[in-house]
């Protein structure tokens, strides 16, 4: 099973899906499969693979730094879910915000719109926050859900708000230390040889090492709600033993098991996109999980081209560390995943 693994990344990395990739699976509380394939890059300073890579992780930031902040300040009661955005921050309420809540933030269901492109003004933190504020809604709250980056900035900025701390710094005091995810974080500083590069940039000259790939989070220092945090596989491994473990670790309690099952309804009955707090269910539709995970399938992706999935019914757990925009932003990566993770699946269900 594990060389039909290593042959399918490989025969990817052929097809210039991506020059590289770590993979971790866990089954029946075992993680029996830990490989590194291919290369950082296919420059003159490339290095092979290692499991020790530090990867931007893109939007796993919304479910591996914010998701786990709301949760524990609504497990503490700072807030609950159907609390009004506009509470928190009084300038979001503008322009028909009044009545978006928390949860309609968490899964992508507020109506704000999915994106805008902010860095082409470079547009600092504060000035992206304030065109959030003065922004209208493109649809009614629960009707739809459409992706939204901008809602996740703002829950960012809300548990600043909350806790007087900025989110890489609550998220790093609450979350990664406890966890012992020391390599986990925003804006890394190590050896240029330890990161796994992205996409080539014209305002640098170069791939980008260490610099956030998504390019409004660059110009908004670094750190957002929605992109920037870069970690390795073997400290998202800890994340979701945590996960599988109602929010335990070693004896610590780290987030509540009460709150972590909560995140995992299905929130968004209205659409065929199936979203828990923070999370993408996997539901009976399509999903980067794949055909063969069942319906309780819980998970997200990254758009350097990262996912973790955790199926509990089947305990199977796969993590996907990729730099796929090394060679652009090509869409070969949504196929490779669910195929990837239906190949897993077809070996471990026999």
């Amino acid at each position: 099973m594990k060389e039909k693994i290593i042959q399918f990344l490989t025969e990817e990395i052929d097809k210039q899906t991506m020059p590289g990739a770590v993979i971790r699976v866990k089954h029946n509380g075992d993680w029996f499969l830990q490989e590194a394939v291919g290369h950082t890059s296919t420059g003159v300073d490339r290095v092979e693979m290692s499991m020790d890579h530090l990867f931007d992780v893109a939007s796993l930031t919304k479910v591996v730094a914010t998701l786990p902040s709301i949760l524990k300040l609504l497990e503490t009661g700072n807030m609950y879910l159907n609390d009004r955005v506009a509470y928190f921050l009084p300038e979001f309420g503008k322009n028909g915000k009044a009545d978006v809540t928390i949860r309609q933030l968490l899964t992508h269901s507020s109506g704000l719109i999915a994106h805008r492109p902010y860095f082409e003004r470079r547009l600092s933190y504060e000035d992206v926050l304030k065109e959030i504020f003065d922004d209208q809604l493109v649809y009614k709250p629960d009707t739809e859900v459409i992706y939204s980056d901008l809602g996740f900035i703002v829950l960012g900025e809300i548990v600043k708000a909350v806790t007087g701390v900025r989110l890489d710094d609550f998220a790093r005091q609450a979350i990664f230390e406890p966890l012992g995810m020391k390599n986990t974080g925003f804006m890394p500083k190590v050896n240029r040889s330890l990161i796994a590069p992205t996409e080539y940039v014209e305002h640098i000259g170069g791939h980008k090492y260490g610099i956030v790939h998504d390019d409004n989070t660059e110009f908004m220092g670094g750190i957002s709600g929605h992109a920037g945090l870069f970690s390795t596989a073997s400290d998202l491994s800890v994340f979701c033993d945590m996960l599988e473990n109602d929010g335990y670790y070693e004896g610590k309690e780290i987030l509540n098991p009460a709150w972590l099952r909560k995140s995992r309804e299905n929130f968004t009955p209205f659409s065929e996109e199936v979203r828990g707090i923070g999370w993408q269910l996997k539901g009976n539709g399509p999903s980067p999980a794949g055909d063969l995970m069942s319906e309780f399938a819980y998970g997200h992706t990254g758009f350097t081209g990262t996912s973790f999935y955790l199926d509990p019914l089947h305990e199977v757990t796969v993590i996907l560390l990729t730099n796929r925009v090394y060679f652009g932003r090509h869409d070969r990566m949504n196929r490779m995943r669910p195929r990837l993770h239906n190949l897993i699946l077809s070996q471990l269900l026999k």
